[in-house]
């Protein structure tokens, strides 16, 4: 995850709930002028937001900008593909993967670092239904550990 002069912008928490997040890399994205001031004003979404390999190249599908308030007609489609930048041999090992194993690219965050807008992408396997529900169990039993260690020290 992204450290010090950083600020995230959007997360992405139905992937954690949906996927096994196995390996995450940063990517750069490909961005107009009014989709990068509409970032910064916090408009996006990323909750239906997943990528493609096309072409040798990584897409950003169905994340969501919100058109800018004051950018008229500079604004672009709210949803159209945006391009990933990674190197050429992360592109190619994520098409490995997704080709081969059956993983997804699943962005989990965007966020600023410095003055650059980045996007944590992860490789991730779909979780099925049990799996979902040993992690609520899981969750369920550290709340009440947790409860239970507090009552105790107070």
């Amino acid at each position: 995850m992204p450290t010090s002069g950083v600020k995230i912008i959007a997360k992405n928490q139905k992937a954690y709930h949906e996927y096994f997040v196995e390996e995450k890399f940063e990517a750069g994205i490909e961005l107009s002028g009014t989709e990068v001031k509409s970032i910064r004003a916090g408009s996006i979404s990323l909750k239906e937001a997943w990528c493609q390999v096309k072409d040798g190249q990584l897409w950003l599908r169905q994340m969501h900008i919100a058109p800018y308030d004051k950018g008229n007609i500079f604004n672009k489609d709210p949803l159209r593909p945006r391009r990933l930048l990674l190197h050429k041999r992360e592109i190619l090992r994520l098409y490995a993967n997704v080709r081969q194993n059956g993983y997804s690219i699943i962005p989990l965050s965007v966020y600023l670092k410095g003055s650059l807008v980045k996007v944590e992408i992860a490789l991730c396997k779909g979780k099925k239904l049990y799996d979902k529900r040993d992690d609520a169990a899981a969750r369920d039993a550290k709340r009440q550990i947790d409860r239970a260690m507090k009552e105790r020290n107070h």
